[in-house]
């Protein structure tokens, strides 16, 4: 799958855009609209971001992992070649080092909260301007589709394209609105 990026200032097309590409063929949850505006983007019923996305605490969790898990490996090794661990046991750097490498990744986490998410920092200066970036994830087939249905419409501006969300998450989402709609 391939992720393609459009900026748009005018959610009322965004609508008709969305629209447009579930009827041919391109699921919901291939279509997300990133805006500072929410409740104009929920109003038009587009496919919101989620808060916690647009903000870089998958990413930031992720490196205070590495960082604390080397830290815990380092504080294990420490332990080893100075001979503290035959002198005490192992409790107390297994303890330190379970330490370290939550508090690191927690601290990551708690970074990458006050950060936008990587993939969208390119587009802060458009959403500062109260612009909308319309994002598609498609496969290799629905390409057509896509540029068929942007074509169509002037508004969008063509603003790269970069990694999508993997196909099985996209095909999860599917499955579960699937089961939502027929769970009474």
């Amino acid at each position: 799958m391939k992720r393609h990026y459009y900026i748009s200032d005018d959610l009322d097309d965004l609508e008709i855009v969305e629209r447009d590409l579930e009827s041919a063929g391109v699921t919901t949850p291939q279509i997300h609209v990133l805006s500072e505006d929410d409740s104009g983007v929920e109003l038009h019923h587009l496919h919101n971001v989620e808060a916690v996305l647009k903000k870089d605490v998958v990413h930031g969790t992720e490196l205070g992992a590495v960082v604390g898990a080397i830290g815990a490996v380092a504080i294990l090794l420490l332990a080893w070649l100075s001979g503290l661990t035959e002198t005490y046991t192992w409790v107390p750097a297994i303890f330190l080092a379970v330490i370290v490498l939550g508090f690191c990744t927690w601290e990551g986490g708690l970074i990458g909260i006050q950060e936008p998410h990587v993939d969208f920092r390119r587009f802060q200066g458009d959403l500062e301007q109260g612009k909308h970036i319309l994002f598609v994830d498609v496969d290799t087939e629905q390409e057509g589709l896509l540029h068929n249905v942007v074509t169509s419409h002037p508004k969008l501006v063509g603003a790269g394209e970069g990694d999508s969300t993997p196909g099985w998450v996209v095909g999860a989402q599917k499955k579960w609105t699937r089961f939502m709609q027929l769970a009474p």
